[in-house]
């Protein structure tokens, strides 16, 4: 590399490059986002990422990173998303500039024992990070459920808080779907979308005061060794009290997840955790994030794919799905793809035509019917 003075966008992300990141990126002076997740990196952070005055996004996740996260991160003004997960981070974690507002799942590490360590507020005050983590406990504390993430206990003091969580052996869903080295076959993503419908079912039904997650997507989905998935991440969840089932909340969850009524009047009921779920059924079968580039103007992941059926459904599938699924009977992979397709559709819908678990539940389980049959029959690829 050599110093590129006008440069703004770099995304090296799923690739395996190894060795240590190279200092001179922190003199790349207009750099606003870089991605260089999902690859080998070893060694420290450089130091010189605090020469990145323009730097609003930073990605470092699933990398073999160590040593402490540099202080000299803390005088760059315009960041707003940072991401360093699935490292080996040790010593202390800053707690000034961007850091005093860190309310993000963004800082994991993995204890002898096999837990994970997750910083969820780094404020000294009693201001919106320390609530979030407050809000997480309680949450977490008070539920259980087999695809819910397990808080085992927590820890505090003067500079920050922490979870310390189930140990999920695979990562996030985010992995699976878009790291070259991996890819679910159709039965694993049948399971994965039960597994979380599920999850929804407890947390909006089975709860004297419903939960509404408010962030729902594939990083806060995360895979135990047997591939189970459990829902994590409830930092910004809202407790709908006895009676009201809308709330108001002014802390948004993320773009191309949040339902319409979310993003534009802060309007949180269940049926908003349902249109998160919709776009993940869609993305688990395209492989398309709902903020992938291709989707500019009006043009958007749900225009793509209703575009597209019934006729051409085939078209709009992960080709990886495809490749593994190759000897199934192409009738009838198309058909199952395109119900799934379709019951994302309609969970994604307008708030009031959006359907209940319990019917998306009925569904799911309806199409692992089908795929298994299929497998009965003598078709590979499960």
């Amino acid at each position: 590399m050599k110093k590129l003075d006008v440069i703004e966008y770099v995304d090296l992300s799923q690739n395996q490059i190894d060795g240590s990141i190279p200092s001179i990126i922190g003199a790349f002076q207009h750099l606003s986002y870089l991605d260089l997740s999902m690859n080998s990196f070893e060694e420290d952070i450089p130091q010189s990422f605090g020469d990145l005055k323009g730097l609003d996004m930073l990605n470092l996740s699933y990398n073999n990173l160590s040593g402490t996260i540099p202080k000299s991160l803390e005088v760059l003004s315009h960041l707003k998303y940072l991401n360093v997960s699935f490292n080996k981070p040790s010593g202390q974690i800053p707690y000034n500039g961007f850091f005093a507002n860190f309310t993000a799942e963004l800082f994991l590490g993995i204890l002898s024992d096999g837990t994970i360590v997750v910083v969820k507020a780094l404020n000294l005050q009693l201001d919106v990070a320390f609530k979030s983590f407050d809000v997480e406990c309680k949450v977490l504390r008070t539920i259980r459920h087999r695809n819910l993430v397990k808080v085992i206990s927590t820890c505090s003091n003067p500079e920050f808080r922490a979870l310390i969580l189930q140990y999920m052996a695979n990562g996030s869903l985010e992995r699976y779907l878009y790291h070259q080295n991996y890819c679910l076959n159709l039965l694993q993503r049948v399971n994965i979308m039960i597994d979380v419908a599920l999850a929804l079912e407890y947390l909006h039904h089975d709860q004297s005061e419903p939960v509404v997650h408010c962030d729902l997507k594939p990083n806060n989905i995360l895979l135990d060794e047997d591939m189970v998935a459990h829902m994590s991440d409830f930092g910004i969840a809202k407790i709908l009290v006895e009676n009201k089932d809308t709330t108001q909340t002014k802390t948004l969850g993320t773009l191309g997840y949040i339902a319409p009524e979310y993003g534009y009047e802060g309007k949180v009921s269940i049926k908003g955790d349902m249109y998160s779920y919709g776009i993940i059924l869609l993305e688990m079968m395209t492989r398309k994030k709902p903020t992938d580039e291709m989707f500019v103007g009006e043009l958007n992941l749900r225009l793509w794919i209703n575009a597209s059926l019934p006729d051409r459904t085939i078209e709009v599938v992960d080709d990886c799905l495809l490749r593994i699924e190759d000897e199934r009977d192409a009738i009838d992979l198309q058909s199952v793809v395109l119900s799934i397709l379709e019951l994302g559709m309609k969970c994604s819908e307008e708030w009031d035509k959006r359907p209940e678990t319990k019917d998306v539940l009925t569904a799911l389980n309806k199409i692992k019917s089908t795929v298994l049959g299929n497998r009965n029959r003598g078709v590979r690829g499960l």
